[in-house]
């Protein structure tokens, strides 16, 4: 059986931690799924179109990363693309409660089984909301974000 991972998620911005995640999820899984979830009570500052552009720019070469988009229900999903994981980072204390709770529910409706990387130290403070804000105010985000996603391209 192949192994494949959705890495769900907004990506609004995609950071170098989040392609930390994925680089490092495919020594575990013979595919990874990113998988931008819409939703509508949210805000982004990129359209969904620009975040599946900018994330299949970055891993144009890879033929193991899939960037894809879905609403509704994760695991409702996962199991459509024959997935039997879901890959999340985890930055902190805070960020372990709040997946560990919705990998509990994932794993019981569904039998998918969520996988949890640690963020690499020095990308611990990198967040996608820091860099939204950052970039709000017109600074520069070339540090965390993947060199190679061309953020300036998108920038509104």
């Amino acid at each position: 059986m192949k192994k494949i991972a959705i890495f769900p998620g907004t990506f609004d911005p995609f950071t170098i931690g989040h392609l930390s995640l994925v680089n490092r999820a495919l020594k575990l899984m013979d595919e990874v799924i990113i998988a931008i979830g819409i939703n509508p009570n949210k805000k982004t500052f990129f359209s969904l179109e620009d975040r599946v552009a900018m994330i299949s720019h970055l891993f144009k070469e890879d033929k193991r990363v899939k960037i894809d988009s879905y609403d509704g229900v994760t695991v409702d999903y996962a199991k459509k693309v024959n997935a039997h994981f879901i890959l999340r980072g985890i930055r902190s204390v805070n960020d372990f409660e709040y997946e560990k709770n919705i990998a509990d529910v994932n794993r019981k409706i569904s039998g998918i089984e969520t996988f949890v990387l640690y963020t690499e130290p020095e990308h611990t403070h990198i967040s996608s909301s820091i860099v939204r804000e950052l970039l709000s105010y017109g600074k520069e985000v070339n540090e965390f974000v993947p060199e190679a996603m061309q953020i300036h391209n998108y920038h509104k």
